[in-house]
């Protein structure tokens, strides 16, 4: 049980380490006076914090986390989840879940602390459809790549793309190529069959998908115009505004390209500045989808003279090391980070007009 419990209504804020079955509860008082520090089963959990006065309650911001901020605000409390690297720095030695609840507690309690909206249950729904979306493609992949090494095991290998790729799978369910000829037996068509039918049935649930996204983004104003900037579609917006709930919390553009890691990493001192790669910090999925559209962008930038792209194609230029083009896109992406700030904060559209040569 930790601690004997004192009196409870002196109780102003708390720190929760969530788990599965057993809860560790840290509350101090006005003064920082801590009151309780005890566990508590998940069964009794919301039943404890209603014999408790409204207070600040501070959670790590991790699995079921908004689950769990959403049944503590309908009974009163105050709720802040914090990124739970935000959290590590103010653990004392050691680590256990008294010792974590104690360290929540006292970093809900900083003015500095940056915390992470409750999100609703449709919000999550959304965000799972961009998740399931991902496993999907991820597990496609998979299933190609496993079609292209066995047939490489009778001879048959294909360029590197997707194109190609799916040019075996054709290959393995007619068994011969543009020319009639033979080049994959009936044996080995047998074999590779179910990840040929893997494949398509995979095709079908990502359509669905887009089709559901493309309908939700046609609805939604703010998304029509995220995707007037180059490189981000249907899923792009979307993910950014299931994500990205609130931008009051991002004081400008480049504090939001650093939420998504696209910022250098710097290692400063005695006012040298000195950057390196980015951090690759923050929003994992979200990087990668402006990555990917800013090396579409960078792909098919002729014929374009907007601002974005002379300015990606003038550094693309002047950069001479060896992968130019990766680095040119990670800018570029940085790039958009911040007009995807300035539009969701200011409003307005992309201007895509010529510039002046």
């Amino acid at each position: 049980m930790g601690k004997s419990i004192k009196n409870l209504s002196s109780v102003t804020v708390v720190g929760l380490d969530i788990a599965k079955n057993v809860f560790q509860v840290h509350g101090v008082d006005a003064k920082g006076a801590t009151i309780m520090a005890r566990s508590v089963r998940r069964g009794g959990l919301l039943k404890f914090f209603a014999s408790l006065p409204p207070c600040l309650v501070g959670m790590e911001a991790c699995s079921s986390a908004h689950h769990w901020g959403r049944a503590l605000i309908e009974l009163g409390h105050e709720v802040k989840l914090i990124p739970p690297a935000y959290v590590k720095p103010y653990v004392r030695r050691n680590k256990n879940d008294a010792v974590d609840a104690a360290a929540i507690c006292e970093a809900v309690g900083r003015p500095a602390m940056r915390f992470v909206a409750v999100r609703s249950v449709e919000n999550q729904a959304e965000l799972m459809r961009h998740r399931a979306r991902e496993l999907l493609a991820g597990n496609r992949t998979r299933m190609l790549n496993a079609l292209r090494g066995n047939l490489a095991e009778i001879g048959v290998v294909a360029a590197q793309g997707v194109q190609h790729a799916y040019g075996l799978k054709r290959l393995v369910a007619d068994g011969f190529d543009d020319n009639g000829e033979i080049v994959v037996a009936d044996g080995v068509r047998r074999a590779l069959a179910p990840l040929v039918r893997q494949i398509d049935a995979i095709d079908e649930e990502i359509a669905a998908i887009d089709k559901e996204i493309e309908a939700r983004v046609k609805a939604d104003e703010t998304a029509r115009r995220l995707m007037t900037i180059p490189g981000v579609g249907p899923v792009t917006a979307s993910a950014i505004l299931a994500t990205v709930r609130d931008t009051s919390a991002f004081a400008s553009g480049r504090e939001f390209a650093a939420f998504l890691g696209l910022t250098p990493r710097q290692s400063s001192t005695g006012g040298k500045q000195r950057l390196g790669r980015i951090t690759k910090m923050g929003d994992r999925y979200l990087r990668k989808l402006l990555v990917v559209g800013a090396c579409a962008t960078l792909s098919h930038r002729k014929g374009h003279n907007d601002a974005l792209r002379v300015w990606a194609s003038s550094l693309l230029e002047r950069k001479a090391v060896k992968y130019k083009f990766k680095l040119t896109a990670v800018a570029l992406a940085n790039k958009v980070a911040r007009i995807v700030f300035a539009l969701m904060t200011r409003g307005g559209e992309y201007d895509e007009r010529s510039v002046a040569a």
